[in-house]
């Protein structure tokens, strides 16, 4: 039994060393850009970017060999003289722009891209952005059948990974919203809404595999479950706290800048492992005693679940931020990005399925090596919560 113990610390160890590794690999989203199209005219379409304002001016410094805008926009910065920053490269800032994000008749010729007003450089959700307006002409009537491509702040550029492009469009008549990433860069608004949705669906799936903070959450919540109903009732709680707070942030109520509530997320994570360490001292406690280890209160699993249900609220709000749900009766946006929650409800439904009867037979078979792995492990998402948590509200850069 000894030896069986010891497996059990020494895989939790490597599981550590392996998340240490993995580094800004398995962050979230670094940055969101945002694209809306209109119409303004038969074969004209203007788009007004918000693009985060020092990658954009890092991105388009280096691409365009422009060392000034560089020196002026990120490494002497002027309070107060931003705009004119952004007026005074703005051929910089149009070229890197329009060679990444293009704008095309479907089934046609790309459409020509114009400058259309100055960039205003303003703060959203405690990042400083900048917004401009570009507009492209079409050789031929676009019908409102376009392909838009998207390829802005590439991971190969070595400033942020996984770049999410959120585009909206309202064009004659077909309006909706998708988001791009180097793994789907581009759509057309001639699509069916099934495939709008299926990608919206894929891109929550993508988020919690990817997310490893959303990982050891969930891997801590198994853990601290002693019956399958306990897993499933603390996912239903998750999910409906999502829903709550997207439909809240559709409707414009809601809005929380991710500087709190990136932070309050790594919390969560602590605060569910530290529930379990907690427990587990209670039962070897009762069991030094020679007493059988105590049952699970109902206020205890009250408890249990007000910290998830709390964590899904926030966690929503992170989807909100992150995704553009920021405008009063945004309702194509919210069933979008409801298809994404659902996307991220099935993966955490499959991760359940996989670990959940694994540790089930083990706590069975070998109840002490399922503890001690229980309690390793746990410890372990424990140490991750704080650290990040700590890194977040510091601002520190390479965190999850």
């Amino acid at each position: 039994m000894r030896s069986a113990s010891r497996v059990a610390v020494a895989l939790a160890v490597t599981v550590a060393a392996l998340l240490l590794s993995a580094g800004p690999a398995w962050a979230h989203v670094t940055t969101v850009a945002y694209a809306d199209l209109t119409a303004t005219g038969p074969s004209d379409v203007r788009v007004e970017f918000d693009l985060q304002h020092e990658l954009l001016s890092a991105s388009a410094a280096k691409a365009q060999d422009d060392p000034a805008l560089f020196a002026t926009a990120i490494e002497h910065p002027r309070p107060g003289a931003e705009n004119q920053v952004l007026a005074d490269h703005a051929a910089a800032i149009l070229a890197y722009t329009t060679k990444r994000f293009t704008v095309a008749v479907d089934g046609g010729s790309v459409c020509a891209p114009h400058p259309d007003g100055p960039a205003v450089f303003h703060t959203r959700d405690a990042t400083d952005y900048a917004r401009f307006g570009i507009r492209y002409a079409c050789a031929a009537g676009h019908g409102g059948a376009l392909v838009v491509h998207s390829t802005l702040f590439p991971d190969a550029e070595g400033m942020v990974r996984d770049t999410k492009t959120i585009v909206t469009y309202a064009i004659d008549g077909r309006s909706g919203s998708a988001a791009l990433d180097a793994a789907h860069p581009q759509f057309s608004t001639a699509q069916p809404w099934t495939a709008r949705f299926a990608e919206f669906f894929l891109l929550g799936a993508e988020h919690l595999l990817t997310g490893i903070d959303h990982i050891l959450f969930l891997i801590a919540l198994i853990i601290s479950s002693r019956r399958l109903r306990d897993v499933v009732l603390a996912a239903t709680c998750f999910t409906l706290a999502h829903s709550i707070t997207l439909l809240l942030a559709a409707l414009g109520l809601v809005h929380i800048g991710a500087n709190l509530v990136e932070p309050a997320i790594a919390l969560s994570i602590a605060a569910v492992a530290g529930w379990h360490l907690w427990e587990e001292r209670l039962r070897r406690a009762a069991r030094r005693r020679g007493e059988p280890a105590p049952p699970p209160s109902r206020s205890a699993s009250l408890v249990r679940l007000g910290i998830v249900f709390g964590f899904g609220l926030v966690h929503g709000l992170g989807f909100a931020t992150a995704l553009k749900i920021d405008e009063p009766w945004s309702w194509t946006l919210l069933w979008s990005l409801l298809v994404f929650n659902l996307g991220i409800e099935a993966v955490q439904l499959a991760v359940i399925l996989v670990v959940f009867p694994p540790l089930l037979l083990l706590r069975r078979r070998m109840p002490r090596t399922a503890t001690v792995l229980g309690i390793v492990v746990t410890a372990v998402v424990l140490l991750f919560g704080l650290l990040w948590f700590a890194m977040r509200v510091l601002g520190l850069p390479g965190t999850p």
